[in-house]
């Protein structure tokens, strides 16, 4: 058994050429778990919050902003049938719309390897020491490969990829996102479609009732050496239709810009068209990420459409 370590960035030019991961890939069927759709039926539900935070508790835990104002006022939503995908986008369905259509890959895959991946039957071609070095200095695998020839270096690289293939995609701008969607016919959720999802009818505080059950979603609680877990390994992280994941693994773009809901009197610099929601939880564990109010079905936050970073993934929505 092998540890997946935490990837530092590592220039790996000189091994492989960028350019050869372009376009004429030959990439595996796509996993049809990331492409079940669960149909959310139309009708009214409570979205937001009225909750406060009278002793101040943003300010001790270091939050960069008062709690829940945001979310104000809780309101009804009417919304009509929509179908939202059951689980993030995986590494691997990202990985086939790049096949297919020369879309550029996420950085993030030139650092850990997985890059690689796109052109196994070179990687097959090289030699022992080459292959070490993407064991040791690229992929980071726990594992002493001085003992190791040829056929087992391979199987430890190709065991990765396949690891990898099940992983949520992150690191992927809110336009990543928006263009990996249009290509399967389908859309970011909206902000209401997502809570919708979440909380369904009853505006439940979490994802899976109203009350905080440890060890039910990969919030940090548990260790994962790349902070994700491959999708649907919480079968409890569920919400009242089926859609899985939304408390926690990562954060998930939404279509909306970042805006004071209807009838709230709370302004902040940050709404207008500026910045993209964010909604649900991640794996993030340092500073005060793992109190339980950023796990809240409720909770919002937001970021730049540019910004790519770990732990930042979506699903996708179409309409009826």
């Amino acid at each position: 058994m092998f540890s997946y370590h935490k990837i530092r960035n590592i220039n790996w030019a000189k091994t492989v050429h960028y350019s050869l991961f372009i376009i004429c890939i030959s990439v595996s069927q796509s996993h049809a778990i990331e492409e079940s759709l669960i149909k959310i039926p139309k009708g009214e539900f409570i979205m937001g919050s009225d909750k406060t935070d009278p002793n101040d508790y943003w300010k001790q835990y270091g939050s960069r902003e008062p709690w829940f104002l945001n979310e104000h006022p809780r309101h009804k939503v009417l919304l009509d049938d929509f179908y939202i995908d059951k689980y993030e986008v995986s590494n691997a369905s990202f990985k086939e719309f790049i096949a297919k259509t020369g879309y550029a890959i996420p950085n993030f895959w030139l650092k850990n390897g997985y890059a690689f991946s796109f052109k196994a039957s070179r990687v097959k071609a090289m030699d022992e020491k080459s292959l070490r070095e993407i064991i040791v200095n690229v992929m980071r695998l726990d594992v002493d490969s001085r003992k190791l020839g040829k056929r087992e270096l391979l199987k430890l690289i190709e065991e990765r990829w396949k690891y990898q293939d099940t992983l949520p995609v992150s690191h992927v701008s809110w336009h990543d996102a928006n263009q990996y969607c249009q290509f399967r016919n389908k859309r970011l959720p909206t902000e209401q479609e997502w809570e919708k999802a979440a909380r369904g009818t009853e505006a439940s505080e979490f994802v899976f009732g109203d009350k905080w059950l440890a060890g039910w979603s990969n919030v940090g609680e548990e260790y994962w050496d790349d902070g994700v877990a491959p999708v649907g390994s919480y079968p409890k992280d569920k919400s009242l239709y089926g859609v899985m994941d939304l408390a926690g693994n990562v954060y998930e773009w939404v279509d909306d810009w970042y805006q004071a809901y209807p009838n709230s009197d709370y302004s902040h610099k940050d709404y207008g068209k500026k910045f993209k929601s964010v909604r649900g939880s991640g794996f993030g564990k340092d500073g005060h990420y793992f109190l339980t109010h950023y796990q809240r079905a409720a909770y919002r936050s937001r970021l730049h459409p540019d910004t790519i970073q770990a732990g930042q993934g979506f699903r996708c929505a179409k309409s009826m």
